[in-house]
C-alpha cells in the first residue's frame, strides 16, 4: 500500500471487506480457509450484539468527556475466556465497576461514562507468533476466540468454530449486563450491597462505606422532597457500554451492519472498538477497517508513536474532527510517560483536534517477578495515573479517562496495594491467561486516587462554557 494515500482517497474506497487489501499484523493463520469463510458468512447472518443507536449514545457521552464535562472509566478482563463465563463472575465484575463509578461520581462531582472490556474481549496480540517449550514449538495462544491455552498441537491450532462460541458467550454476557444495568441492581439505593465479601475488611472498604453512607443520606433527603427512584429512573439504572480490541477483523467484518436509520456502517460486536499499539500502522488493515465504521474508536498510544504519526492517524480515523469519535488511550509506563505524552498533547492541541485523553497505566508497567510470574507493581500503576493528570494540568488539557485491566475476583496478580501483595503471594490466585489484572480491592483504590485527582483537576480547569468559547 502506498504511503501517500490520502484520507479522502481511502474514504472513497472503504467497504466492510476493504481491509483485506491491506497488510495485516497479528492475524492468525487458519489451516482451513474454506471453513473460516463459511463460519464468517454464517456469523454475518446472526443478529447484532449491540445496536447503532447505543453506539451513537456512547459517542455523545464521550463528546461530553472530550469537553471536560464527564470522565471515562473503561476496564475489564485482559482476555475473556470460555471457562470463566459464569453469572457470578459477570456480576462481581459489574458490582466492583459500579463501586468505582460511584466513588468517582460522588467524590469528584463528575458524571462517569462506564465502558467495560467485556462481551467481546477474546483476542489478544502476541509478541511472538510461536511459543517454544523444550524442543516443542507451537502457535502462541491468541485468546479463546482463536485457539486454546493448552500446549498441544490440537489446542493451539486456530479453529473457526471458536468464533461462534465467542459470539454466543458475548450475547449471553450482554443479556446479563443489560439486566443488571436496567433491572434494579444498579439502583443507588443498593450502593451498600455492592461490596464484595473479600474486600469488606480492607481499608478500601471503610472508605467506600463512608461514600455509600453519604449517598444514602442524600437519597433520603431527595426522597423527603419528592425526588425518588420511581420518578427519576437515572437513580435506579445506568448506561453500561461494551468494548474490545478490534483484532480479529474477519469476525468484525461479519458483525458489521448498515444502520437502517442512517445508512451508516456500524460494528455491532461492541459499542466501542480500539486499535492496539501493535496494529496502528496507518497503511495497514486494522486502521483501514476502523476508519469506516461509525462507532467510537480507541487508539492505543505507546512510546514508539511520534506526534506526526499520531496526527496522521487522527486524520484517517476522525477526518471530520467529530467530538466523541476518537479516544487516545495512552500506555507508556510510569518511567516513560513524561518523555512521550507532552509532545503528543501539544501536537493535538496545536492542530485543534478533539479527542478524549485516557490513561492505560497497565500495559507499560508489566514486569517479570523473580519467581517467573508476569506481574504489574501497583505503585507504578498509581504513579503513571498521577503523572498523566499532572502532565495534562501542565499543558492546560483535560485528563479524561482511565483504561484498566481488572476483575471482580480475589486474584493475586499485581504486586502491592492495600494488602501489599508480595512476589510470594502471586501463586495463590494467579488466574489470568494473559496479563495480570487488578483485583477488586486494588480497583477501588485506583478509583479513590482518580476521584481525588479529578476533583483537583476540575477545580483548576476553566468552566466548560469558557472552554467552548475558546
Amino acid at each position: 500500500m502506498a504511503e501517500n494515500v490520502s484520507a479522502q482517497a481511502r474514504s472513497d474506497r472503504w467497504s466492510r471487506e476493504s481491509w483485506r487489501g491491506f497488510p495485516i499484523q497479528q492475524s492468525p493463520v487458519y489451516p482451513d480457509p474454506a471453513a473460516l469463510a463459511e463460519t464468517e458468512a454464517q456469523l454475518a447472518t446472526f443478529p447484532p450484539l449491540v445496536f447503532a443507536g447505543e453506539a451513537r449514545k456512547l459517542k455523545k457521552n464521550l463528546a461530553a468527556v472530550a469537553a471536560g464535562q464527564s470522565f471515562l472509566l473503561q476496564g475489564g478482563d485482559c482476555a475473556e475466556t470460555f471457562a470463566e463465563h459464569t453469572a457470578d463472575n459477570i456480576r462481581d465484575f459489574f458490582r466492583v465497576f459500579l463501586q468505582m463509578a460511584v466513588v468517582m461520581t460522588y467524590a469528584a462531582a463528575s458524571p462517569v461514562v462506564k465502558v467495560g472490556r467485556i462481551a467481546g474481549q477474546f483476542a489478544k496480540p502476541r509478541s511472538a507468533s510461536t511459543e517454544k517449550r523444550g524442543d516443542v514449538e507451537l502457535p502462541s495462544y491468541r485468546g479463546d476466540i482463536i485457539n486454546d491455552i493448552e500446549f498441544t498441537p490440537a489446542a493451539r491450532t486456530p479453529d473457526p468454530r471458536r468464533l461462534m462460541d465467542a459470539y454466543r458467550q458475548s450475547a449471553a454476557t450482554l443479556n446479563l449486563l443489560r439486566a443488571f444495568a436496567t433491572g434494579g441492581y444498579a439502583n443507588l439505593e443498593n450502593a451498600h450491597r455492592w461490596m464484595l465479601g473479600f474486600v469488606k475488611d480492607s481499608p478500601q472498604s471503610h472508605r467506600y462505606q463512608e461514600v455509600a453512607d453519604r449517598i444514602t443520606e442524600t437519597l433520603a433527603f431527595m426522597k423527603a422532597i419528592g425526588l425518588d427512584a420511581e420518578s427519576h429512573p437515572e437513580l435506579r439504572q445506568t448506561d453500561f457500554f461494551t468494548s474490545h480490541e478490534a483484532l480479529l477483523l474477519g469476525y468484525e467484518q461479519a458483525m458489521t451492519r448498515i444502520d437502517s436509520t442512517t445508512g451508516d456502517p456500524y460494528a455491532t460486536s461492541g459499542h466501542m472498538l480500539w486499535i492496539g499499539d501493535r496494529t496502528r500502522q496507518f497503511d495497514h488493515a486494522h486502521v483501514e477497517y476502523c476508519r469506516g465504521v461509525k462507532n467510537p474508536i480507541g487508539l492505543k498510544c505507546g512510546p514508539s508513536l511520534k506526534a506526526e504519526d499520531l496526527l496522521r492517524l487522527i486524520d484517517i480515523l476522525n477526518p471530520d474532527n467529530e467530538a466523541g469519535r476518537l479516544t487516545l488511550i495512552c500506555r507508556f509506563g510510569s518511567d516513560k510517560i513524561v518523555d512521550h505524552l507532552p509532545a503528543l498533547i501539544r501536537a493535538v492541541k496545536r492542530e485543534g483536534r478533539t479527542v478524549v485523553w485516557s490513561c492505560d497505566p497497565m500495559h507499560g508497567n508489566t514486569i517479570s517477578a523473580a519467581n517467573g510470574y508476569k506481574t504489574r507493581p501497583f505503585d507504578r500503576i498509581m504513579s503513571e495515573i498521577r503523572t498523566f493528570f499532572a502532565v495534562h494540568q501542565a499543558e492546560g488539557t483535560y485528563a479524561g479517562g482511565v483504561h484498566l485491566e481488572m476483575t471482580g475476583k480475589n486474584v493475586t496478580e499485581c504486586l502491592g496495594g492495600a494488602r501489599m501483595i508480595a512476589e510470594t503471594d502471586l501463586r495463590e490466585h494467579y488466574d489470568t491467561t494473559c496479563d495480570p489484572r487488578l483485583n477488586a480491592e486494588q480497583s477501588i483504590e485506583v478509583a479513590f486516587l482518580v476521584s481525588e485527582l479529578l476533583k483537583a483537576e476540575r477545580a483548576t480547569l476553566p468552566s466548560p462554557q469558557v472552554r467552548a468559547a475558546e
